[in-house]
């Protein structure tokens, strides 16, 4: 506040601060990182490593756009705010819908399916037993499944819960097994040479419906995996829209929402549970750290003539993948 002198009458004027400005050459630092992220993913332009890995950061890159976006306001530049706006905007339609449930359609039958990665055969057989009597799946699908962890579950009850069995266990990462309440039929597998084992198995409902389980298990997208793990994905079979059967791939895909790969399969007829529930924001890997998991690789895709009522995270002692449980209507 400052006086003056005004026809001899000393009058109060506010005097104004000047307002900071950001340079622009700084807020076009700030805002042109996540631009181009925004493009990459927008495009599914993540290439090879390191992309591929930093993809699965975009929902943190999209909670950090909000910040670019301060910076270019506060550059008060027209071009750098545009740029910001339009990016923070792409960025949020190509995350937020994860966190928006989707209303069910499918009248059908109800169908639980639940996953777990056992790291080695090394998560904690008894939590596993323990989410299938809480939970009650019809399937349970897992990953990483040694001759070890079949004997550990076993001994913990889960042949009592879940009987039927198509399992291809093996020492290391490369064991996987489909565990069923109800009756299962073995199909030839279908995964390409040197992968994981991804057994596939028919499921067999009360009232003759008939569902295809595929445990997935795809190899991981590092060097010198990727092209493993592309050809993994590719091979994965398309959603049988044109028959009574209902396909559902579920297991650990080593790919997130942000994979251009992970979004063909999708792309070929399925929608994932966790997504359709509001639930795809739920981070499952690395479990069981001093911090908590980062990213979302392991899914239940179902065929989206389905529809997904509800899905889960749950923590298995051991294991650096948390399981995923996912309650589904079949039309």
């Amino acid at each position: 506040m400052t006086k003056v002198d005004v026809g001899g009458e000393i009058r109060s004027v506010r005097r104004r601060r000047p307002r900071l400005r950001m340079p622009v050459p700084l807020a076009w630092i700030a805002v042109t990182p996540f631009a181009c992220w925004a493009v990459v993913r927008l495009g599914g332009f993540e290439g090879g490593t390191p992309m591929i890995q930093l993809i699965t950061a975009t929902p943190y890159v999209a909670a950090g756009s909000l910040i670019a976006l301060l910076v270019a306001a506060a550059s008060r530049n027209r071009a750098v705010v545009s740029t910001a706006v339009v990016t923070t905007v792409i960025m949020a339609i190509l995350v937020l819908p994860r966190a928006m449930p989707s209303t069910p359609t499918a009248t059908g039958p109800t169908l639980r399916i639940l996953t777990a990665n056992l790291l080695y055969g090394r998560g904690d057989a008894s939590t596993v037993v323990d989410l299938v009597r809480r939970l009650r799946p019809d399937v349970l699908s897992t990953q990483e499944l040694t001759p070890d962890a079949v004997l550990a579950l076993d001994s913990a009850g889960l042949g009592e819960l879940l009987p039927y069995r198509h399992l291809e266990e093996a020492f290391g990462a490369s064991g996987s097994g489909i565990y069923s309440r109800h009756p299962l039929r073995k199909l030839p597998d279908f995964g390409p040479a040197g992968g994981h084992n991804m057994p596939r198995a028919t499921l067999t409902l009360p009232g003759r419906r008939t569902v295809e389980i595929v445990d997935v298990h795809t190899l991981a997208p590092l060097r010198p995996d990727t092209p493993g793990w592309l050809a993994d994905l590719a091979a994965l079979p398309s959603a049988a829209s044109s028959s009574a059967t209902i396909r559902i791939l579920a297991g650990d895909f080593n790919a997130s929402l942000d994979h251009a790969a992970l979004r063909e399969v999708i792309g070929r007829g399925y929608a994932d549970a966790a997504d359709a529930t509001g639930k795809g924001l739920h981070t499952t890997w690395p479990a069981n750290r001093r911090f908590p998991p980062l990213i979302t690789i392991d899914h239940v895709l179902f065929d989206e003539r389905a529809s997904a009522v509800s899905a889960s995270v749950h923590e298995v002692p051991r294991s650096d993948h948390r399981a995923l449980f996912a309650e589904l209507r079949l039309p």
